[in-house]
């Protein structure tokens, strides 16, 4: 039997500069959110964080990346999946200031799965 924690695949959509500081991070933490940023989004699909990464990092920063990652299940069992402006985008809603445990229930790194131009 496994000493492995169960994990819940998550990705998310960074553009250019999120991206350096996931890597300045080891590719293992996503950075502080912004002040203006109370909410750390996280979304359950790929096809999801795509479309995200496409229609809203490339026209802000010139590109658009997606990244996957694993989360301990146990951490996510205190967070509902959101419903973000249709039933196939669903995302998590981690508080600002809840970062830096969700960072620490990210089991190994995160990686990058997807670019757009």
């Amino acid at each position: 039997m496994s000493d492995a924690p169960r994990t819940v695949t998550l990705w998310r959509p960074v553009g250019p500069q999120e991206l350096a500081l996931i890597r300045e991070a080891g590719s293992r933490a996503f950075p502080p959110r912004l002040p203006d940023q109370p909410i750390f989004y996280p979304v359950l699909t790929q096809e999801y964080a795509a479309k995200i990464a496409r229609d809203w990092n490339v026209p802000a920063s010139g590109a658009g990346y997606v990244t996957r990652f694993e989360v301990r299940e146990d951490f996510l069992q205190a967070y509902a999946p959101q419903e973000a402006g249709g039933r196939d985008h669903l995302e998590y809603w981690i508080p600002a200031d809840e970062l830096l445990a969700f960072n620490a229930a990210i089991v190994g790194e995160i990686a990058v799965v997807q670019s757009f131009p």
